[in-house]
C-alpha cells in the first residue's frame, strides 16, 4: 500500500500541485483527488501539468492583450479570476529520461481525449465546447457567472484562503 501511495506520488507534477494550491476552496479538495485520478490514466511518459489555475486580473489583462489573440476575457471577466478554472497540457517524456521535455497539444489524440473525458464526467464545462474554443480550459462555475462572481466580491461576499480573496460560493 505505501509502495503504491509513492508511486502515485513520483507520477504527480508538483507544479500542478502547487497550482492547484491557488483554486477557490470550493474545489481546491476535489481538484488534488481528480488531478491524482486522471494523471494515474495516463501512461507512462505522459503526464497532465495544470497551467494556469487562479490567476489574478492583472494576469488576465496581460493574457488579453496579447496578440495574437488568446482570450475573449479581461480582468474580473474569466472564472479564473475567481480560483474556479484550470487550463491544462499534456506533458510528453520521449525519451523516457524523466524530464517531460515535449509538449503535446493535439486535443484529438487519446491522452486529451482521456482528461477531456473525465473531468467532463467529474461536472466540469470544457471550453472545446464552446463557440470560442478555449481547448485546455475547464471550468466549475456552480451556475454563477463572471458577472455574479465579480458583484460578491465588490460587496464583500468573500473568503481568503492562501492570500487569495474569492467571492464566496
Amino acid at each position: 500500500m505505501l509502495s503504491q501511495l509513492y508511486e502515485n506520488y513520483k507520477n504527480m507534477d508538483k507544479i500542478t500541485i502547487d497550482r492547484i494550491k491557488t483554486a477557490h476552496p470550493k474545489i481546491k479538495d476535489e481538484l488534488n483527488v481528480y488531478y491524482t485520478e486522471c494523471n494515474n490514466m495516463l501512461p507512462k511518459g505522459v503526464r497532465l501539468r495544470f497551467s494556469h489555475v487562479y490567476r489574478s486580473p492583472k494576469e488576465q489583462d496581460a493574457l488579453f492583450n496579447q496578440k495574437p489573440k488568446v482570450t475573449n476575457a479581461k480582468g474580473w471577466q474569466s472564472i479564473h479570476n475567481y480560483g474556479l478554472a484550470f487550463d491544462y497540457v499534456i506533458l510528453l517524456d520521449k525519451d523516457n529520461n524523466g524530464t517531460f521535455e515535449s509538449v503535446d497539444w493535439n486535443v484529438s489524440n487519446e491522452y486529451h481525449k482521456i482528461v477531456i473525458s473525465y473531468f467532463k464526467s467529474k461536472g466540469y464545462e470544457w471550453g472545446g465546447d464552446w463557440k470560442f474554443k478555449d481547448t485546455p480550459h475547464f471550468q466549475k462555475s456552480f451556475g454563477f457567472d463572471w458577472k455574479t462572481l465579480k458583484a460578491r466580491y465588490d460587496k464583500g461576499i468573500t473568503i481568503s484562503d492562501s492570500g487569495i480573496v474569492y467571492p464566496k460560493i
